[in-house]
């Protein structure tokens, strides 16, 4: 059986004690070494799950715990040297060079007010290398496209070195190209000991990649386990609302949406 990594326990959470409940009652565990995609509709609590995995958030109810210790007995600079984020936006405010920018992803590892070395500049150029940006570490920040920008935070996350790695909806300012060069950096990850939950609006995303999907509707999980079993049409019609039919192309799945979907052969949509 594999360990697992990261397990939320009975987790109830609210951004405002008199507002609506985000999660409630939810319990999951992430193995170790995993792809984990989570799915849902907007508002079921996806990017929350993430936040109460970093510390940036406390449930009103409930554990969190990494590696089976309570995420709360960790210090913030040993939680900087288990979880990168690549979150889905990022404002940045300071025109850093591409290497400048990446090597913020050191700063667990750095003494109060000391300089990055140089085992650091070259962690971050091998990040840069994995994203294919290798090229334009000289390059201002403030100077690129929104997908060049968002491959630039999976760099700075990889520099971290993380045991887990926590990506926020990152394929979805890529263009196909990029796309495809994120999902394999990615697939690779787990090859070097890193654990990754991502969260996507793209179950073909989910498909490819992930070796184990968690649906999550009304602030629950619904299903969760491997992908081979849970990429099914039923599962995500009652995630969504909407039908959904799942197929197979050329050796993957697909996902396709709508009425007119419904009655094609070949789909998968047993439990």
């Amino acid at each position: 059986m594999s360990k697992v990594l990261l397990s939320f326990k009975n987790i109830a959470f609210a951004y405002d004690a008199n507002g609506k409940t985000v999660l409630n009652e939810l319990s999951l565990d992430v193995e170790q070494n995993t792809i984990t995609a989570i799915l849902g509709p907007n508002g079921v609590g996806k990017t929350t799950l993430l936040y109460l995995a970093l510390g940036w958030r406390l449930p009103q109810r409930g554990k969190v715990l990494l590696d089976g210790r309570p995420l709360e007995l960790y210090s913030r600079r040993e939680l900087g040297q288990w979880i990168g984020l690549v979150p889905q936006h990022e404002h940045i405010s300071f025109d850093y060079s591409l290497l400048e920018y990446v090597l913020l992803g050191r700063a667990p590892y750095l003494k109060p007010l000391s300089m990055p070395s140089r085992h650091d500049e070259e962690l971050a150029a091998e990040a840069l290398e994995a994203v294919g940006m290798e090229g334009m570490m000289h390059r201002r920040v403030t100077a690129l496209s929104g997908g060049e920008r968002q491959l630039v935070l999976v760099a700075r996350a990889l520099a971290q070195q993380p045991r887990l790695l926590l990506m926020d909806e990152a394929t979805s300012h890529l263009d196909l190209g990029n796309k495809l060069r994120l999902m394999e950096v990615v697939q690779n990850l787990t090859h070097q000991g890193i654990t990754v939950v991502l969260t996507t609006h793209e179950p073909e995303v989910a498909a490819s990649i992930a070796s184990h999907l968690v649906l999550m509707r009304a602030g629950k999980v619904e299903h969760a386990g491997p992908i081979e079993e849970e990429f099914t049409g039923e599962r995500l019609t009652v995630t969504y609302g909407v039908p959904v039919e799942v197929s197979e192309v050329s050796g993957r799945l697909i996902a396709l949406w709508g009425h007119e979907n419904m009655h094609r052969k070949g789909s998968r949509n047993a439990k």
